[in-house]
């Protein structure tokens, strides 16, 4: 069977990075599957790389390869790695891009990738998408074991994820994520949230959660599951973004975003 690698960037898709890295893995491996998932994480956006991860690794096969650089450290004393968890491998920097992975798993084996059989032979400091994580992932769908990359990594770097705040009656979380339709995504989970709750944001009330993006009428703000699993605000054929940041202008980022609440009593 073909061994699936996909590539997760905030490279873009102007330059020669990603094709670099493609033919890295094509030279060591022709019948490597490349997957591009998206090269349009923000630049240097570890949370938006570490967020899209969680969100679609567990709906590839088993042994997938799943690379992801974001690597604002990239040249500095930061580790590459290789890890494999719940079934599949991650490979990219050590600097908290796989912390939603690794939340979600007991299970995990980290490795510092150094063995010099597995790189290329002149490793730039400022490409190691193409000189480490390219050659390693195109090794390890040939058959070469985590543990012949290098050291074990007792404890990969996890970035600071916040968790909702659980209080009587209320729960209280933060936007974590905007989507290109303009979805605003919280930390809010499925599991805490009853259909009839009473959702605020800002001076916004929003009463009950929807089933679907078209139950509000057009330009209705609704609090809706989204495909995360996770609470989202948003508007049926319109960007919620700009409707909750800048009343109907439109903008980047999550800036001055009010904090989301519930009321389930």
């Amino acid at each position: 069977m073909r061994r699936i690698v996909t590539l997760t960037t905030d490279f873009g898709i102007k330059d020669h990075y990603v094709g670099a890295m493609k033919g890295v893995m094509l030279t060591i491996n022709p019948d490597i599957l490349i997957v591009d998932i998206t090269h349009q994480i923000p630049p240097q956006d570890i949370f938006s790389g570490a967020f899209t991860l969680r969100n679609f690794y567990r709906y590839f096969p088993e042994g997938t390869i799943h690379v992801a650089v974001i690597d604002p450290g990239v040249g500095t004393r930061r580790k590459p790695i290789a890890l494999e968890v719940g079934g599949y491998i991650f490979i990219g920097p050590d600097n908290g891009v796989f912390t939603f992975v690794c939340r979600e798993s007991k299970s995990i084996r980290a490795f510092e990738i150094s063995n010099p059989k597995y790189v290329l032979p002149n490793v730039s400091h400022t490409f190691h998408g193409r000189d480490i994580f390219a050659p390693a992932a195109a090794h390890i769908s040939l058959g070469t074991s985590l543990e012949g990359l290098g050291e074990r990594v007792k404890k990969p770097v996890m970035i600071s994820v916040k968790e909702p705040e659980i209080r009587s009656g209320e729960i209280i979380g933060e936007f974590i994520y905007t989507d290109s339709f303009g979805n605003l995504i919280s930390n809010i989970p499925a599991k805490l949230i009853k259909t009839r709750s009473r959702i605020y944001v800002g001076k916004r009330v929003i009463n009950g959660i929807s089933k679907s993006y078209a139950d509000g009428r057009k330009g209705e703000l609704i609090a809706i599951i989204g495909s995360s699993g996770l609470l989202e605000i948003s508007v049926n054929q319109g960007r919620a973004y700009d409707v909750i940041r800048n009343n109907g202008k439109k903008s980047e980022g999550l800036m001055k975003m009010p904090r989301v609440r519930i009321r389930t009593g």
